[in-house]
């Protein structure tokens, strides 16, 4: 089994409100993807509440069965097209990807 794990900061808002709903949009676009991807075995986001400068502003969680079938996934058109999005409202990005 692979873990695919990320983490994003998203760009400074002149408001809370817009910050809040762009990491919404993140979250619907991302959970979407378990009805279109089917190497998808499990999809998580979170969205953080505290409020330390160290952390990160939404997490995606998600399992496949193997390096292959997370390599499929990261070019599906579906997944192509919600990276886009998300690179253009985050300023930071990590990433954690582990076999167990």
């Amino acid at each position: 089994m692979v873990k695919h794990i990320v983490m994003w900061k998203l760009k400074k808002h002149s408001d809370l409100t817009h910050k809040i709903a762009a990491a919404m949009e993140i979250k619907k676009s991302l959970e979407r993807l378990t009805s279109l991807i089917i190497q998808i075995r499990q999809l998580e986001v979170g969205m953080n509440f505290s409020t330390s400068d160290r952390a990160y502003d939404i997490v995606l969680y998600t399992e496949f069965d193997s390096k292959k079938d997370l390599e499929n996934y990261s070019v599906h058109p579906e997944h192509v097209k919600i990276k886009a999005f998300i690179d253009s409202i985050v300023e930071d990005r990590v990433i954690v990807d582990y076999e167990v």
